[in-house]
């Protein structure tokens, strides 16, 4: 299954290193520029989910997990680890060559600079801002900070989330990803200054970023999204 999805792949267009280890994908992330990480849940020595935190302690690239169909809670541990996409098996190589080359290219083109209030959120550096204090956000927490900041005053469901933030519609205890995941990003916003009026529960309906109006330094240009 290995050199098919491989030739897939590279079908695609994707230079393909392989690491039947989770030693030798650390070595392959460090030594050469790396755009996406297709991950085996089931590895030697290392599991898939050992590995996939490791990846995303370090490194700031895209990863698609392969799993068993019955495997749901690696699935959710591995999105709560910051895996991006996940597949099941049995699965079809050209899913996940159109699957990775969709990950690659949301990623090459989220090049924005979004502006709420006194929130700033550059998604292709994965940095925010509230004021002038960084905030140090886990992975998925990140992706859900920006996707809110994205459509100021829109509702979001816990399913939009589920699926524009972890890339699925069917996770099984989706709701309660979803909604732990608000609660610890609500918290660190509340910890800082102006921090607890970025993220509403509307009862029924979802979550939502209020269009707070765009408070930009001294000198600077007010917009909500820039072309970075």
């Amino acid at each position: 299954m290995t050199l098919i999805v491989e030739f897939a792949l590279e079908t695609q267009g994707f230079t393909v290193f392989t690491a039947h280890d989770g030693a030798t994908a650390l070595h392959l992330l460090r030594s050469h520029a790396i755009d996406l990480v297709v991950l085996d849940v089931l590895m030697p020595a290392m599991d898939g989910l050992t590995l996939c935190q490791r990846i995303r302690a370090r490194h700031d690239v895209p990863v698609m997990l392969l799993t068993a169909l019955n495997q749901h809670d690696d699935v959710i541990a591995g999105l709560e680890h910051g895996a991006d996409d996940y597949v099941s098996k049995p699965f079809h190589p050209r899913e996940v060559a159109l699957r990775a080359q969709a990950l690659v290219r949301r990623r090459r083109e989220s090049g924005l600079v979004i502006r709420v209030g006194q929130l700033v959120v550059e998604p292709a550096a994965r940095r925010a801002t509230l004021g002038r204090h960084p905030l140090d956000l886990p992975f998925t927490e990140f992706k859900l900070l920006t996707q809110l900041a994205t459509r100021p005053g829109v509702p979001h469901s816990w399913q939009d989330l589920l699926r524009e933030v972890w890339g699925t519609s069917d996770l099984i205890g989706g709701r309660d990803v979803v909604k732990s995941t608000v609660y610890r990003l609500r918290s660190r916003l509340s910890g800082l200054p102006g921090g607890a009026v970025y993220i509403r529960t509307l009862r029924g309906v979802g979550y939502l970023m209020p269009d707070l109006p765009v408070e930009a330094p001294a000198g600077g240009a007010a917009g909500t999204v820039v072309p970075g």
